[in-house]
């Protein structure tokens, strides 16, 4: 099972590692960001869409947040416009570095039991591997945007954990 430290030190490397996706995504155009690149949702702003479509709705699932509207195939329009995908963002890291920081525990024990629009019927599986599946979830799409934007000649820098995490992000 996982710690509390251990969400904690994933929603900051989650926070830092958008933050720097983003700043790389900012500095190319609008046809760029939406150009279908032959990642697995096409182009950077329907990946980063649908991440953020994941996020809430695994705290929709976690901690009663709104629920997003729509399923996996519209996640990629979740937010039309880059300003407002860009403030969607920040605003969904803070929320879930607070969240984190208030976890115990008891927190990630037990079963979460919810009905999964994906495989189409009701699921249940332990509460600390669904937590490490969004975090997992999260680096597996922002690889691909990554990956995009590398070939477009934006950069963020270092991605390593144990480079991008200060340990006061988790002590």
């Amino acid at each position: 099972m996982i710690s509390p430290a251990h969400v904690r030190a994933m929603a900051a490397y989650n926070a830092e590692m958008n933050r720097r996706l983003y700043d790389a995504a900012a500095t190319l155009t609008e046809a760029q960001r939406r150009a279908d690149g032959g990642a697995f949702f096409g182009s950077i702003h329907a990946t980063l869409c649908h991440l953020l479509w994941g996020d809430s709705i695994w705290m929709h699932r976690f901690a009663g947040w709104e629920r997003p509207a729509g399923g996996i195939a519209e996640s990629t329009r979740l937010v039309e416009g880059w300003d407002a995908l860009r403030a969607a963002r920040a605003a969904m890291d803070a929320r879930m570095q607070g969240w984190a920081a208030a976890l115990a525990p008891a927190d990630l024990e037990g079963d979460l039991t919810w009905f999964s629009g994906a495989t189409g019927r009701e699921m249940r599986r332990p509460r600390w591997l669904l937590v490490t599946h969004m975090f997992n979830h999260q680096t597996h799409h922002r690889g691909q945007a990554h990956a995009l934007l590398t070939r477009l000649g934006a950069g963020t820098g270092d991605t390593d954990l144990p480079w991008v995490v200060a340990e006061t992000d988790w002590a």
